[in-house]
């Protein structure tokens, strides 16, 4: 009943949304390389946060599960199926698999600890006196996306939860006996308004990426904005056929990046250049220099190319750094155009 349901239930193109482009690039990127860490993407109500998730999201290609798994295992990576997939395999069992969509999974902000990274399955323990595991929404969103709205006002110790599991691909759930570790590798998507309060810092340190979104002030593009988004809701499937061509260019944009991915490479010259910002800009730990790369290599590969060039690096080092400068109350200037000082400091220098 779900599934049929989810196929009749239109979702707005991606490719429709007018501006927001520092988002919808950080959500490409995050698609193409999930191990960047995921995106936090801060700013004013009603600028289209949610759509633009939930519309990456539709937009993916279908992924490809082993049938009646319970942690969307692949059929053939390692790391991302679950230790009973494994064993079978081992044991040379034919498995059958099916393909769904991308897994979208909201995280609500009442949600449990239990209800995140599972917990003991009371029914089945009472009725049949069997210990099992019941998986929560970290074994729903593995190989797919999971999104926390409003992430400034979820607890921090759920964060924390969210950030480790994204950060190393697994969840580890111990409870009353039970001891089980599956897959957990997803794109973390965190959205929220600053005026409703700012994450801990430690915490904001482990998102990959910070996307700042402003309202849009001007008026041909706000017209523009109201137009679409009207003509969507008289007629979703209209709209959808109209896109349609937009859709699958850039669909298979994204195919062609993730195999590409692994092939780009970066001069050692350019990878000093990134560590240098990073040591100016006074940015604790080593992250923001992982983070970098990774996304100047999703990008490079999104562009086509097989080599990260500076124009590369300077179009994602804001999004990777602007969160993790230390905060001085006196600061009058913005932390993006801080980078973006440093940065055209550092390669004018060496231009």
């Amino acid at each position: 009943m779900s599934t049929a349901k989810d196929k009749t239930r239109p979702v707005f193109p991606f490719t429709a949304i007018v501006g927001q482009e520092e988002m919808k690039l950080a959500l490409i990127l995050n698609v193409i390389d999930p191990k960047i860490g995921g995106v936090m993407i801060m700013g004013d109500r009603g600028t289209g946060k949610s759509t633009t998730i939930r519309a990456i999201a539709d937009l993916l290609p279908e992924i490809e599960v082993v049938e009646d798994d319970l942690f969307n295992s692949h059929i053939s990576d390692y790391d991302l199926m679950c230790d009973s997939v494994k064993k079978q395999i081992e044991q040379g069992q034919n498995l059958s698999t099916r393909f769904i969509k991308v897994p979208m999974i909201d995280l609500p902000l009442g949600a449990t600890e239990d209800r995140v990274c599972g917990t003991i399955d009371i029914e089945k323990a009472l009725t049949e006196g069997i210990k099992t595991f019941e998986p929560g929404l970290l074994a729903k969103a593995n190989r797919g996306i999971l999104y926390v709205d409003e992430v400034n006002l979820l607890d921090d110790h759920l964060v924390d939860i969210l950030l480790d599991s994204a950060a190393s691909g697994w969840n580890t759930v111990e409870r009353e006996g039970i001891s089980v570790r599956h897959p957990a590798r997803f794109v973390l998507v965190g959205s929220g308004n600053p005026e409703e309060g700012e994450l801990r810092p430690q915490l904001l340190d482990r998102f990959g990426m910070h996307a700042e979104i402003r309202t849009v002030k001007e008026p041909t593009l706000r017209v523009q904005i109201v137009e679409q988004r009207s003509k969507f809701d008289n007629d979703p499937y209209v709209c959808l056929q109209e896109y349609k061509g937009k859709q699958e260019k850039l669909k298979q944009c994204i195919i062609d990046a993730q195999k590409k991915l692994q092939n780009v490479t970066i001069d050692y010259d350019l990878r000093v250049k990134i560590s240098e910002v990073c040591g100016t800009l006074d940015v604790d730990g080593l992250r923001g220099d992982i983070v970098t790369n990774r996304a100047a290599k999703a990008f490079a590969a999104y562009q086509n190319k097989d080599q990260v060039d500076i124009n590369d690096i300077k179009k994602v080092i804001t999004l990777c750094l602007r969160h993790r400068l230390r905060k001085d109350p006196l600061e009058t200037i913005d932390s993006g155009s801080k980078v973006k000082q440093v940065i055209d400091n550092i390669f004018e220098l060496d231009s």
